[in-house]
């Protein structure tokens, strides 16, 4: 019996593949960041977004996990950037590192203990463009009932209509990677310190949406 991830992938190729076959709908004949403009609202579009993180383990090596769940809006305003505005929500629980065991860790009062702190929350205050499709991205973090000020630097991918793509997944998109470097310890998850796991945590978002307005 397929899962729901696995019909939505045999649709995605599918329509792909008519759409290669096809005239005025078909997909861009080679890739590339398309150069539309991204003004509007958009709805983060879970399936095409992806939260990292990366953290030190024992002094010897690095490892990378990521979220599973991810919703939340964003407004590009290219002439007037400080009103562009982005909200995030992850659920905590949804942490996964590739391992069960460590993921349910992860879950405890150790750590993000997510029956007391279900969401991760990111609030933008200000974005501040320093140079071509870039630029810094200024708001506040909460993670274990702690917000603390980030600032992540943003990288504009592309933006177009994407015709050849179904609903929810078509339409006009936008997209950007943003990333920035966290201390847990600022979140209060100071869990074996310093020598189990590294206090700092490098983050990368990669986001795509879907206008709106």
């Amino acid at each position: 019996m397929f899962s729901y991830k696995n019909k939505s992938r045999l649709l995605v190729c599918g329509t792909l593949m008519l759409g290669m076959a096809g005239g005025a709908s078909a997909a861009p004949a080679h890739y590339a960041p398309l150069n539309g403009n991204p003004n509007g609202s958009y709805t983060i579009d879970p399936q095409h977004t992806n939260v990292l993180f990366t953290i030190g383990h024992v002094g010897i090596t690095e490892f990378t996990g990521h979220f599973d769940k991810i919703s939340g809006t964003y407004t590009f305003n290219n002439t007037a950037p400080q009103k562009d505005r982005v909200r995030i929500t992850i659920p905590a629980a949804s942490i996964n590192t590739n391992f069960a065991l460590r993921d349910q860790h992860l879950r405890s009062k150790e750590f993000f203990d997510v029956k007391k702190y279900p969401d991760i929350t990111f609030v933008s205050t200000k974005y501040a463009p320093n140079g071509d499709k870039a630029g810094n991205l200024y708001g506040n973090l909460t993670m274990h009932g702690v917000t603390k000020p980030v600032m992540f630097k943003v990288r504009e991918i592309g933006a177009g209509e994407i015709s050849y793509l179904p609903k929810p997944w078509g339409g006009y998109l936008s997209g950007f990677v943003a990333t920035t470097t966290i201390r847990r310890s600022d979140f209060g998850m100071t869990a074996y310190l310093p020598e189990g796991l590294s206090n700092t945590i490098h983050i990368k978002v990669e986001v795509e949406g879907v206008k709106q307005s």
